[in-house]
């Protein structure tokens, strides 16, 4: 709206500039050409008159080819002046009028939110993990068409400066449990500094592109710096070293040595390729599988049909011997470590911090890059497929792709699996749509960094919650469960008709991990329950 005042004056006083130059010309010409002279106003009213085509008055007809061609001239710049002008100058104020008007700040009754400062991929991953915890929101977009698009997606948006005081105490930043600054390194500063204007006491979380600038951050007063590169990094390493963990943060700890953990199937392990229910994973392992990712997507509980592949992620619970004995079932039983077996594919940041979680485990590795820098084992594109042999692809059991370009990953997992068909391939995407198409290309296991950036930092708001799902949520509750007293679990069946499953029972203030159909929920019971927010809801009013 400003970019168009600025337009609209600057014409009119062009307009006005160019009319007042006719009427001198054309004053001057028809004494001088024409013999009949005219007053200022008579001249001014032809031009007027020329220029809206509403007609010539007395002056209808000119003698001279003088003043002939000069009314030609002012007839054509009259139509470029005027008609041509409109779509520039009416046509967005119509706009304008009939578009949507985004607000510029929060109503008075939100409080305990949270301030998104502009909306990215990982911002789409944390408002929906906040969605899934009830915690409000408020996004703080700066650019009107982004602003717009959001506002009109249902989301709760603002059309303002993040960097302005103004716009974040429009936002409700004083009654705000937490700002989070996701833009550019030298904005994200900058908002947090604003924020430290507006309430001092108000949580900030800072997103950190390169992890040497984070000390700025702090400097800049930010409560928490995550750094979702080095994350991601960490993560990639930790599919290869096959260690035991969440995708963010350490296991999640039921009860005393009980935890809930995502492991990672293996290629050349030996459930790959069955089903659920033919892999007695509980019965030789113990533990309870609560749902699993297929190819990025998650299920609980998964189908006891549904077929294991390389790349399936189970999100279990169990104790930690049994975690260890599912995490050997898991693995391939001939894979040993050995040198020049791992490959990783770009050395930015997230390669670097993959190569050093390498190193700290022991294991041998490759590095790949475009470009000739410490750390570079082999120069050369991770699309050209010798360039890949030179990096030893054909005797890797693993390949870790940490491109920062999802077409060239894309493009690398397809010449990496044509030249070694067994190579295990671990990749690294940026945007989350772009998961499934590297699925397609032949990628074992896919971890998106705009997901993970987003878990991570819903992780480090809801620092009193457990967040633990690769992209849907997943939740832990206790619960009394009164219906179900007097009834055994697969009496109840409680999976099939809620979708969750029991993972623990609190008896007596004893932990019973070993939960199966045959438990008995005795009256005074606490049952410790996990599945998506729809199965918890389901469970609480049929059982509660």
């Amino acid at each position: 709206m400003d970019s168009w005042k600025r337009r609209t004056a600057l014409y009119v006083v062009g307009l006005i500039g160019v009319m007042l130059g006719f009427t001198l010309v054309y004053d001057y010409g028809m004494s001088a050409f024409d013999g009949r002279p005219r007053t200022f106003l008579e001249a001014l009213q032809v031009v007027v008159e020329t220029f809206t085509t509403t007609g010539y008055g007395s002056d209808a007809k000119w003698e001279s080819p003088e003043m002939l061609l000069l009314v030609t001239v002012m007839d054509l710049t009259g139509v470029v002046l005027i008609f041509l002008a409109l779509p520039a100058l009416l046509f967005p104020l119509f706009e304008e009028a009939i578009s949507t008007n985004v607000p510029t700040t929060v109503k008075n009754d939100i409080e305990d939110h949270v301030v998104i400062c502009r909306y990215t991929p990982r911002g789409e991953t944390l408002v929906g993990e906040l969605d899934a915890w009830g915690v409000d929101h408020v996004v703080v977009e700066s650019d009107r068409e982004r602003a717009t698009d959001l506002y009109e997606d249902g989301h709760r948006v603002i059309h303002a400066d993040p960097q302005s005081v103004e716009g974040l105490r429009n936002a409700g930043l004083a009654d705000a449990r937490a700002l989070v600054a996701d833009a550019a390194d030298e904005v994200n500063t900058s908002i947090v500094l604003t924020a430290r204007e507006v309430d001092d006491s108000v949580s900030t979380v800072s997103v950190v592109e390169e992890p040497d600038r984070e000390r700025y951050h702090d400097l800049a007063g930010a409560d928490h710096v995550v750094s979702p590169r080095r994350l991601l990094g960490e993560s990639l390493a930790g599919k290869v070293t096959t260690s035991v963990s969440t995708a963010v943060g350490d296991t999640i700890e039921i009860g005393q040595d009980f935890d809930i953990a995502e492991l990672p199937i293996h290629r050349g392990s030996d459930l790959v390729g069955r089903t659920l229910a033919d892999s007695k994973i509980r019965e030789e392992s113990g533990v309870n599988v609560i749902g699993a990712w297929f190819q990025g997507e998650f299920e609980s509980p998964p189908s006891p049909e549904a077929i294991l592949d390389n790349g399936t992620v189970l999100l279990v619970a169990g104790r930690e011997e049994q975690l260890q004995r599912l995490k050997d079932m898991t693995l391939s039983s001939v894979r040993q470590f050995g040198h020049g077996e791992t490959v990783v594919v770009g050395y930015g940041e997230v390669g670097r911090t993959t190569a050093r979680a390498l190193d700290r485990a022991g294991i041998d590795y490759t590095v790949l890059d475009h470009e000739d820098k410490p750390g570079v084992d082999v120069v050369g594109d991770a699309t050209e497929p010798d360039e890949l042999r030179a990096a030893g692809i054909a005797d890797a059991r693993t390949v870790v792709l940490a491109l920062s370009d999802d077409t060239d990953t894309e493009f690398a997992t397809l010449v990496v699996g044509d030249l070694n068909p067994d190579v295990e391939i671990i990749a690294r995407a940026e945007q989350t749509e772009n998961v499934q198409k590297m699925y397609r290309a032949g990628a074992d296991y896919v971890l998106s960094l705009a997901t993970i950036s987003g878990r991570m930092l819903a992780s480090t708001i809801l620092a009193d919650e457990q967040v633990i799902s690769m992209d849907e949520q997943v939740e832990i509750v206790r619960t009394a469960a009164d219906k179900l007293a007097g009834q055994t679990l697969g009496q109840a069946r409680v999976r099939a008709r809620t979708g969750c499953t029991v993972v623990a029972v609190e008896r007596n203030g004893d932990v019973i991990t070993d939960v199966g159909p045959d438990v008995h929920v005795a009256e005074g019971d606490d049952l410790v329950v996990a599945g998506t927010d729809d199965s918890v809801d389901r469970f609480r009013a049929i059982f509660d």
